[in-house]
């Protein structure tokens, strides 16, 4: 089709805002999904996304749609995510695309998330259309949503379509909206072909299949192309879009987007953002989206240690459909060998680990997640640590500095006094409130990236009945008084539960850490003592009183001392027992332990 008939968008919001039912409206009002097979959520293919409700993957599908003016267009959507977690899947669509739907929920009005997506939108110059949707809703306030647009976005209130997803309400509008105001893609000018791959997944019988967007040239099968970024050079079997199933195409022209297979056998060939160019007559690279960084890291382990090829095998598919987690092989004493893997978040990191248990079939145990601490040693050498088992004595430690965000936390006017307690109870200074309308505030704080990892999005949440939302930037490094805090285990360090905490905070953890290991270690024939420690201080025990046969059964009347010879003599075999004998702790108990 002619690059004037085709318009390629992408679809942004806050969770939860409707983003996906609306990208099902679009796809039955112009017909690609026949009525039969309609069904809710179509886009989210992932039973995890469906189980959730929410988008894990971005999601792209070509439509054709008879316009008022009597023409006929193709228009390609990529539905996006909308949790912080996922926003590098949201960059990346943004890439492909020229214009973006802005979803803000009537009933709820602006929420961070929302406000992140539209910088990320103007960062790439892309043509926004507001859309308020759920106006069906008996508490929608249209004119405040319209206010809010106007104040926290700067978008003028009036050029926002009304809609409900739901009830199939303003989907017409939106339609027309997108044909009159989204630019049509223009070529860029290079000698030969330009296409950038924007995302892309593993199939058994194809190989890799490459999601790509034409930005000059077109790609046909038996085209000769280089990939510039691993220089690889394949020749394409088959190009085709989505509807939302693949469909193969004769050739893919500029501006449109589909996907190509080529014999690429290996997932480590494919970078995301890289350029597919003419092999014989190569074009510069396109400007692609940075390499994301991981903040969150967690040790994966095989339960079973004959699975470590297989996770290697499955965690290399899994990083080619989300080139945001990032892995390297590690080994751990009590866990034996495993992985080291980088997330974006906690849900990326739940996420990652419950597609490798149901897509992959794998059973593994994640160690408790960690960040990355910058560590000035003694002599002047800066260090990056992500796993404590690497963490320098405290004697050879200058400082310890750790990775700091900037939470924007915007919550209703009654809750502003608990969610600041909240942020400084997480070690976070509040830095400003703004108030964005008569119901809400943002709140602007630096918080440390390792208090919000756990449970810092559910307190928000509620605290504030359900109406509270946070997003976060990484906001360089701060120096912390860091401490690694060990556990043993009968006098032995058992490296699977060490971790870096702030002093403040090691008593406390240490204390819950022992209370959970004396419940889930099974009893020995003696007395078992476990202690939470920072360097050689001890700063929590419990213990885990000894199994006792009754060995004054057999002995009936008498002196009490031959009784008491019999325990003195039981007392002894334990005492040696004990300094000869170890703990040998159940896989089960490492599971329950690193489950809290």
């Amino acid at each position: 089709m002619d690059a004037a008939h085709i318009r390629n968008f992408s679809i942004i919001a806050h969770i939860d805002h409707g983003k996906t039912t609306l990208s099902d409206r679009l796809l039955q009002n112009t017909g690609t999904v026949a009525e039969r097979n309609m069904e809710d959520q179509l886009l989210d293919s992932m039973d995890l996304e469906r189980e959730r409700g929410i988008t894990i993957k971005a999601h792209p599908v070509t439509m054709l749609y008879k316009a008022k003016n009597g023409e006929t267009y193709e228009l390609n959507l990529i539905d996006t995510p909308g949790h912080v977690d996922f926003a590098y899947e949201v960059s990346r669509s943004l890439s492909a695309c020229e214009g973006a739907l802005l979803i803000v929920d009537a009933a709820q009005g602006v929420e961070a998330q929302t406000v992140a997506n539209v910088h990320l939108a103007m960062k790439q110059n892309l043509e926004i259309i507001p859309v308020i949707n759920k106006i069906d809703l008996p508490h929608a306030n249209v004119d405040q949503a319209r206010q809010q647009l106007e104040e926290i976005l700067a978008i003028p209130g009036d050029s926002a379509i009304l809609a409900s997803a739901k009830q199939g309400i303003g989907i017409e509008d939106i339609l027309e909206g997108i044909i009159q105001r989204v630019p049509a893609p223009k070529p860029t000018g290079a000698p030969s072909l330009q296409a950038l791959v924007f995302d892309s997944f593993f199939d058994t019988y194809k190989g890799v299949v490459t999601h790509v967007r034409v930005f000059n040239g077109e790609l046909r099968p038996g085209m000769h192309v280089k990939l510039l970024h691993s220089g690889r050079s394949v020749e394409i079997k088959e190009v085709g879009s989505f509807n939302p199933k693949p469909y193969i195409r004769e050739k893919l022209e500029m501006g449109e987007t589909g996907y190509i297979t080529a014999n690429i056998k290996s997932p480590k060939d494919v970078k995301m953002g890289d350029t597919l160019t003419d092999s014989r007559n190569p074009s510069p690279s396109l400007p692609g989206f940075q390499e994301i960084q991981p903040m969150v890291f967690s040790g994966i382990y095989p339960i079973n240690t004959a699975d470590y090829e297989h996770l290697k095998a499955n965690l290399a598919k899994l990083q080619l459909n989300d080139s945001a987690f990032a892995y390297q092989s590690e080994s751990s004493v009590a866990l034996g060998f495993g992985f080291r893997c980088g997330f974006l978040g906690l849900l990326h990191m739940e996420i990652v680990q419950e597609r490798l248990r149901r897509e992959y079939d794998m059973d593994i145990i994640a160690t408790y997640p960690s960040v990355i601490y910058r560590v000035m040693l003694s002599s002047g050498e800066l260090k990056e640590i992500d796993n404590p088992a690497f963490l320098p004595e405290a004697n050879h430690i200058n400082f310890i500095e750790e990775p700091m965000v900037k939470a924007f936390i915007i919550c209703p006017n009654e809750y502003i006094g608990d969610m600041m307690a909240l942020v400084s109870e997480k070690r976070g200074l509040c830095e400003h409130t703004e108030t964005l309308d008569v119901r809400r505030v943002m709140l602007s704080s630096l918080v440390p990236l390792n208090e919000i990892l756990i449970d810092f999005h559910d307190r928000i949440k509620s605290i504030t009945r359900g109406y509270g939302s946070m997003d976060y930037e990484h906001a360089g490094h701060r120096q912390s008084d860091m401490v690694k805090l060990d556990m043993l285990v009968n006098g032995e360090v058992v490296d699977a539960f060490s971790c870096i905490v702030h002093r403040d905070k090691a008593e406390g953890r240490g204390r819950a850490l022992a209370a959970k290991l004396r419940d889930v270690i099974p009893k020995q024939q003696y007395q078992v003592a476990i202690q939470a420690a920072i360097g050689g201080k001890i700063i929590a025990r419990e213990t885990i009183s000894a199994m006792r046969k009754d060995v004054t059964a057999k002995c009936y009347g008498g002196d009490i001392t031959r009784k008491r010879k019999l325990l003195e003599k039981q007392k002894e075999g334990k005492k040696r027992m004990k300094s000869i004998g170890s703990v040998n702790i159940p896989q089960e108990a490492f599971i329950a332990v690193l489950k809290t």
